[in-house]
C-alpha cells in the first residue's frame, strides 16, 4: 500500500493540475478526478489524497517528470496502465477554454510513451529458475498420489468451461485441471485442436466451439487457459464479452508480449519464420485490451520460461481482476496442487461470489505464497481469523 500511496499522491496531483487546464477551478477539478477513479480498488485511499490537496505551484511538465521519476523507481509493472485510462478519460473532457486539449493530449502520450519504456525493462527469467524447471518432472510424477487428497469445494453444477493448453501442448497438457474441475461439478470442454503452436488461424475455431458450448448450456462460458493458452483466452474474451463468464490464466503472458524477453519468442519465431513481431501484430494488440469479464491471473516467480510480471493483469483497474502467486515451476502448472485450487475456487467464487469457508481453506493458504509473505509468527496466530490464498 505504501508503493501505492506514493504513487497515487503523485499522479492525482499531475490529474488535478490537467483538469484545470481545462479551465475549471480547484473544488470541480477534485469531483472530476474523483470520478474518473470510481470504482478503484483504492477509491478511498485516493478521495482522501485528493480533499487534502491544494493548487500545487508546480507546472503540469514538472508534475509529469515527478510522476514519471516514481514510476521509474518502482521499475516496470502493468498496473500503470490503469493511470493511463485516467489520464485518456480526462482528456475526453469537453475544455472550457478556447483552443484544444493540447495540454492533457501531451501529457497522456508523454506518460504512455514513458511507460512503455520503462515496462521494457522486465528482464528474462533468471538462469536459476530456468534450471528449475526439471522438478516440473517431479510435479508430474508426485501428482499422480497427491491428487486424492487435494480437498473439493462443491461448485455451481455444471457450468461450462473451455481450456486451452499451453504453447507446444495439447488436450493431454489439461488432464488434470479438466479431471478436477469436473469432480467439483464444472462441464469441461477441450480445446480439440491438436497441439497448440498459438497460431491465429486457430482462433476461428475456437470461436466455433465457444459459440457451439453457449448455445448447449444456454448461459455464458468460463475460459481458462494456460501459458499459450491463456493468450487465445484473453482474445476470445476481449472480443466476445457477451458469451464469457469469466477468464482464467495460468503462467500465461497476458500483455507486453511484443517487447517480452523470454526464449519460448525465439522458438516461436524459428518455427513461424518471422519476427513475432512482423508476423502478428493485430493479434498482439488485442492482447493488451483487458476484457470487460471477472479475470484470475495465476503466476509464480519462479518462473523459468516467462517473465512473471508479464503474466499478472493490471489489479487496480477494477475489483473483479485479482493476480494470484503461486509456488512452482512453469511447466508443472498443469499438476500443481495450489493451481487446481486455484482455478477451481476462482472461477466459483466469480459465479456465486462466495469464497471457500471453513477450517480446510484456511489450511490451504499455507500452500500460497501470500500466507509466508507475512512477517512474524502472528500469521500462524491469524491462521483460524483471516483468509488467505484463493
Amino acid at each position: 500500500m505504501e508503493k501505492n500511496k506514493t504513487l497515487y499522491k503523485t499522479f492525482t496531483e499531475l490529474a488535478l493540475k490537467v483538469v484545470l487546464s481545462k479551465g475549471m477551478d480547484l473544488s470541480e477539478a477534485k469531483k472530476v478526478v474523483i470520478q474518473k477513479f470510481e470504482n478503484h480498488p483504492f477509491e478511498k485511499m485516493i478521495i482522501g489524497l485528493i480533499d487534502d490537496k491544494e493548487l500545487n505551484e508546480k507546472n503540469v511538465n514538472t508534475l509529469l517528470y515527478d510522476c514519471i521519476s516514481v514510476c521509474e523507481d518502482f521499475g516496470p509493472d502493468r498496473d500503470y496502465i490503469t493511470l493511463e485510462i485516467v489520464l485518456s478519460r480526462i482528456n475526453d473532457i469537453p475544455t472550457r477554454k478556447k483552443g484544444t486539449n493540447e495540454v492533457s493530449e501531451k501529457v497522456l502520450k508523454k506518460f504512455v510513451d514513458f511507460v512503455e519504456v520503462i515496462n521494457r525493462r522486465i528482464d528474462a527469467p533468471p538462469l536459476f529458475n530456468m534450471v528449475l524447471e526439471g522438478r516440473s518432472i517431479i510435479e508430474w510424477m508426485s501428482i499422480f498420489s497427491i491428487y486424492p487428497i487435494i480437498p473439493k469445494h462443491k461448485a455451481s453444477k455444471n457450468r461450462p468451461v473451455l481450456l486451452m493448453p499451453p504453447y507446444l501442448g495439447n488436450d493431454l497438457s489439461t488432464t488434470f485441471v479438466r479431471k478436477y474441475l469436473k469432480s467439483v461439478g464444472f462441464k469441461t470442454y477441450k480445446w480439440d485442436l491438436g497441439v497448440n503452436t498459438i497460431n491465429s488461424k486457430s482462433l476461428p475455431k475456437l470461436i466455433e466451439k465457444l459459440d457451439d458450448i453457449y448455445e448447449k448450456h444456454q448461459e455464458k462460458v468460463s475460459l481458462v487457459g494456460w501459458s499459450g493458452g491463456g493468450i487465445f483466452a484473453k482474445i476470445i474474451a476481449n472480443r466476445y464479452p457477451e458469451k464469457v463468464e469469466q477468464l482464467v490464466t495460468i503462467g500465461s503472458p497476458v500483455w507486453g508480449v511484443k517487447n517480452m524477453k523470454t526464449p519460448l519468442i525465439k522458438i516461436l519465431e524459428f518455427l513461424r519464420g518471422k519476427h513475432l513481431k512482423e508476423r502478428n501484430a493485430k493479434f498482439l494488440k488485442e492482447l493488451e485490451m483487458i476484457p470487460e469479464v471477472p479475470i484470475t491471473c495465476i503466476y509464480t516467480k519462479t518462473d523459468g520460461l516467462l517473465p512473471w510480471k508479464h503474466c499478472m493483469e493490471a489489479e487496480t483497474l477494477r475489483n473483479d481482476i485479482q493476480n494470484i502467486e503461486v509456488f512452482g515451476s512453469h511447466c508443472g502448472m498443469g499438476a500443481n496442487a495450489s493451481v487446481l485450487l486455484t482455478v477451481a475456487n476462482s472461477l466459483n467464487a466469480n459465479i456465486t461470489g462466495k469464497k471457500p469457508q471453513g477450517f480446510i481453506p484456511k489450511i490451504e493458504s499455507l500452500f500460497f505464497p501470500e500466507f509466508w509473505e507475512q512477517k512474524g509468527f502472528s500469521k500462524f496466530t491469524n491462521l483460524f481469523l483471516m483468509k488467505y490464498g484463493a
